[in-house]
């Protein structure tokens, strides 16, 4: 057989990443698929259209709001109805065998499917997927089963940014056809698969699967570049694609250099004449750490805050931990979220089809028993009312310290960073509340509320000056917060302090007292489940704002570190959390 042709030489590092995605997946599509972020429009359709010409194996679009009988077959309603007896469709999955489904609006795909796509991957089903993520910030991600088995999260570039004559893909067919030809032949060293698995273990990746489609992705990139084994320059570019989307935290930062003070004295003893030459630096660079380095390379810099808040809270697990935006089903209105028994008399909407897909197996006996031959028989027990799922509104409740300390150090700053996430609140029609400690108590200056013109008045009065009863400040917090759930509402707290409460909540004097007193009050936040998080406003990291976070289960965020404007970004991260897992 003729060995492929190598691929024509080109500019790689232009290569936007979604065609590369694109490429990558139509030579192995046992890379899963592709999560694409975008809204609805040309710039989507025209990529899309682009990288199912690329495939050979056809594809299918899953309709939106599919149930599991389109996508893996189920009843018939029209055929049994019309023979009198049960007659069983095929689905998409069992259509498209080895060819691609393009999921829209795959935000809105319900767990249970998801779940059933990722058991069929499991068991060997050859096709791949093409996810349409269109989720905003406060609507949740795609689901975890099906983002999981997926290689790559990607979000296409703006047409004005690429070159306005170039190709819609940068691959054309005949470079995947011999990619595919050469896929068997490549190999991967060992020493790149243990850096694989040891550069997605330091980004926080969790999950096993990452580590292997990053393995299947470097293959691919290696055959599409023509390479019998894979280098690694292939190892880099399948970190970017893969594992740097998927990073919960940032690779370790480098070591402090070495005090030259403290450090012993150099060995000026001569080398032997017969000494090989010390190796250059890239000889003794790890792989591993060349991978993270392009990982890092492909994180945005503002994602440290979000990636930061994302590790935080997806720590908060539990039956207590509340998601930010909880989900809130009832029977009259919202995001449609299945169907369940029930009756229309006591107001919630009748789902017919679905009704009439309960009813069916059940119609030759029941005419049977009628003694009728022509009519559908319906009882209550076959009615299905649909179920609607709603988000609960937000209330951000900031907790600021107005104590002396904070007074002479960081108010006026905090003060800002406050206007600045207030005003962020405003934009995405959340409420806001405020609650300022100082002296013997806590006050609340500001009821839940949307008037952003009057929570920047009441902030600019805020004064400074007396203790630090940070218990009393948590215990208004979390008053508050239970009184927001009890509205149907979903409390989320930003608390502004140093750590150091020294007057207990009846006024008294003592930081020892004080101290436990307030460690007590933010476990009991952290067991009500109320997302937090607590920024150290003191001008260094105080080691006491560290452990209070961590008795609040929060997010701790040093002010020195960040500005006005990635404190805000990851109040936002921390209100989203299901965001980002894309």
């Amino acid at each position: 057989m003729t060995a492929p042709a190598p691929i024509p030489p080109r500019n790689w590092p232009r290569i936007p990443a979604e065609d590369w995605a694109a490429a990558l997946l139509a030579v192995d599509p046992g890379l899963g698929g592709i999560c694409l972020t975008s809204r609805a429009g040309p710039l989507r359709e025209n990529w899309l259209a682009a990288a199912l010409a690329l495939g050979t194996r056809g594809h299918a679009r899953v309709p939106v709001g599919a149930g599991e009988d389109r996508l893996f077959g189920g009843l018939d309603l029209a055929a049994t109805l019309a023979s009198g007896r049960p007659v069983i469709a095929s689905g998409l999955v069992e259509e498209v065998g080895t060819g691609t489904l393009v999921v829209p609006m795959a935000e809105r795909l319900a767990p249970g499917i998801a779940a059933r796509l990722g058991q069929a991957w499991d068991k060997g089903a050859g096709f791949a997927v093409i996810a349409l993520n269109e989720a905003t910030e406060d609507e949740p991600a795609p689901p975890r089963a099906l983002l999981d088995r997926l290689a790559f999260y990607v979000t296409p570039e703006a047409r004005a940014q690429r070159d306005s004559a170039a190709p819609l893909s940068a691959f054309t067919a005949e470079d995947i056809a011999g990619a595919m030809a050469r896929l068997p032949d490549v190999s991967v060293p060992d020493a790149l698969g243990e850096a694989l698995v040891a550069a997605a273990a330091r980004l926080g990746i969790g999950s096993a699967r990452a580590a292997l489609l990053a393995l299947a992705a470097t293959r691919a990139v290696a055959a599409l570049r023509g390479h019998e084994s894979a280098a690694q320059e292939d190892a880099e570019l399948a970190t970017a694609l893969v594992l740097a989307p998927r990073a919960t935290r940032l690779p370790d930062q480098e070591e402090d250099p070495v005090d030259p003070e403290r450090s012993p004295p150099p060995d000026d003893t001569p080398p032997p004449e017969d000494a090989a030459e010390p190796p250059t630096r890239e000889d003794t660079t790890p792989p591993e750490d060349l991978l993270l380095a392009a990982a890092r390379a492909a994180i945005p810099p503002d994602m440290l805050a979000q990636l930061a808040a994302r590790g935080a809270l997806a720590r908060r697990s539990g039956a207590n931990a509340a998601g930010a935006g909880e989900d809130q089903k009832g029977s009259a209105r919202g995001r449609p979220a299945g169907t369940r028994r029930g009756d229309p008399r006591s107001g919630a909407r009748l789902d017919l089809v679905a009704t009439l897909r309960t009813a069916a197996p059940w119609q030759p006996l029941r005419r049977k028993m009628a003694g009728v031959e022509d009519r559908v028989l319906v009882t209550p027990e076959d009615f299905r009312v649909r179920q609607y799922k709603q988000k609960r509104e937000k209330v951000v409740i900031f907790v600021v310290d107005a104590s002396g300390s904070a007074a002479m150090t960081r108010l006026a700053e905090t003060k800002g960073a406050i206007e600045l996430m207030l005003a962020e609140a405003y934009v995405r029609r959340e409420q806001v509340a405020l609650i300022a400690f100082r002296g013997t108590g806590a006050e609340l200056l500001l009821p839940p509320t949307r008037s952003l013109v009057q929570a920047k008045r009441r902030l600019s009065g805020l004064p400074g000056g007396g203790g630090t009863p940070l218990s009393a400040g948590l215990g208004a917090a979390l008053q508050l917060a239970d009184q927001v759930r009890r509205r149907g509402q979903t409390p989320h707290l930003a608390v502004m302090t140093d750590g150091r409460a020294n007057v207990s909540r009846d006024g008294a004097p003592g930081r020892a007292a004080a101290q436990e007193e307030a460690v007590a009050t933010a476990r009991a936040i952290r067991f009500a489940g109320i997302a937090a998080l607590l920024i150290d406003t003191a001008p260094r990291p105080q080691q006491a704002a560290k452990d209070m976070a961590s008795a609040l289960g929060a997010l701790y965020l040093p002010m020195p570190r960040v500005d006005a404007q990635a404190l805000s970004s990851t109040l936002r991260a921390a209100l989203n959390p299901t965001q980002g897992a894309a």
